[in-house]
């Protein structure tokens, strides 16, 4: 009668721990199942919903931002940001003459929010790993190969627009918009930056020979000016200088006493006669 006592509440023990373990499971289930009916989408982001993993392509559900009710265990929200998003890439290059150009390039861009599901299908949420970054890099490649080195850095705003007008053709199919596209800097190798200087160097040498060569022409010219201005003036002087017009200004400057003493011989001034010695 022990013996068949003790088994018995044996027994009774375990299918009381059983049943306990079956309802904290269920208990979990229910809240699981509760919190899993809701989801949230932030501003600037939609919800792409995923029915068991998969999205129908004709009427997929999309969740704008708000709170929004699922089926737990078969509904799966993906979020979209479709504000303007940043990337950087650092890209390598050829020039037209085969210079290698490394950079680092931005751009500014947002996906189409009505083709998110779209998006999700073909690409999926790692659209930037996949597709932007290696677009940016064959853009960069494709623009900067109709350039020599030197032109890259005298044309860079043409480079830069040329590369976003690339680039947005290359994303535009997988519904990508391109804002803004920014070339900040290039690097060359050390053998092209020495020549650049050293020809930078040279056309400074040349404009300062060609600035000396136009100041001796233009001091040349002026002398030669003076002196033929010099010699039309004592020219005229020679042609104006008669002996009525020097008497007139020696009158003119006269100022009317006649000299003290004369020289034996001397005319008198402004009559030219020689007076008569007194007898």
């Amino acid at each position: 009668m022990v013996a068949t006592r003790i088994t018995t509440r044996g027994g009774g023990g375990s299918l009381g721990i059983g049943l306990g373990v079956v309802f904290i499971v269920a208990l979990l289930f229910i809240v699981f199942a509760i919190f899993g009916s809701f989801t949230q989408v932030g501003v600037g982001e939609v919800g792409i919903v995923k029915h068991f993993g998969a999205i129908d392509p004709a009427h997929p559900d999309v969740f704008d931002p708000g709170i929004h009710t699922k089926v737990p265990f078969r509904d799966d929200v993906v979020i979209f940001d479709t504000r303007i998003q940043k990337e950087q890439v650092n890209a390598s290059a050829a020039s037209k003459d085969g210079v290698t150009i490394t950079s680092i390039i931005a751009i500014n861009f947002h996906i189409d929010a009505s083709k998110a599901p779209l998006i999700l299908q073909n690409i999926g949420p790692n659209y930037k790993d996949r597709i932007i970054d290696q677009q940016i890099q064959q853009a960069f490649k494709d623009v900067t190969a109709q350039y020599a080195g030197l032109e890259l850095i005298q044309k860079r705003e043409e480079v830069a627009s040329r590369a976003k007008a690339t680039l947005k053709d290359k994303l535009i199919p997988y519904y990508i918009i391109v804002d803004e596209f920014t070339i900040p800097n290039y690097e060359f190798p050390k053998e092209f930056n020495d020549a650049i200087l050293a020809t930078q160097v040279a056309n400074q040498q040349n404009l300062q020979a060609k600035q000396l060569q136009e100041k001796a022409r233009t001091e040349a010219e002026t002398a030669l000016i003076v002196a033929q201005g010099q010699a039309n003036a004592q020219k005229a002087q020679a042609t104006t200088l008669t002996p009525e017009y020097l008497q007139l200004q020696a009158i003119q400057k006269w100022n009317g006493q006649m000299p003290v003493y004369l020289t034996p011989n001397t005319p008198l001034p402004f009559v030219g006669a020689v007076p008569t010695p007194a007898r």
